[in-house]
């Protein structure tokens, strides 16, 4: 069976994770979600992450979560752009999420990044999650 979504895969097995407590997910690997991972990275939101590679091309990313005094850091994740209706944004009109507190994850030209790094190199793009 193909997936739709992949991004939006992603984004459930680390909310379904979290919810269960568990210290590391598995998701099959790409270069959208890697990038979205990068930034989640960058923001402090997890704590890193590895990739695997197996025989036949396959490869994974093992997603290491963060907790602080036993609640998850992130809150809420939501996938805003989907499959069937793709958000854009420009620069002027990027969404801030719980007043600044936490990040849009935004498709560029200039490649993936957070909603601040998107308003400083003055471009607009795809939203594709909300996370704080």
């Amino acid at each position: 069976m193909t997936m739709t979504d992949p991004l939006g895969d992603m984004l459930t097995r680390i909310r379904n994770a979290q919810m269960r407590k568990k210290g590391k997910v598995k998701t099959p690997a790409s270069k959208l979600r890697g990038n979205v991972l990068d930034v989640l990275q960058k923001e402090g939101f997890i704590r890193g992450y590895s990739q695997t590679d197996y025989e036949g091309g396959k490869s994974e990313f093992e997603i290491e979560l963060k907790y602080f005094d036993g609640e998850p850091v992130i809150r809420s994740i939501t996938r805003i752009s989907k499959p069937g209706r793709r958000v854009y944004s420009s620069v002027k009109n990027i969404p801030t999420v719980a007043n600044g507190l936490g990040v849009s994850i935004l498709s560029t030209p200039r490649g993936v990044m957070s909603d601040h790094d998107a308003r400083e190199n003055n471009v607009g793009g795809e939203v594709l999650c909300s996370i704080f």
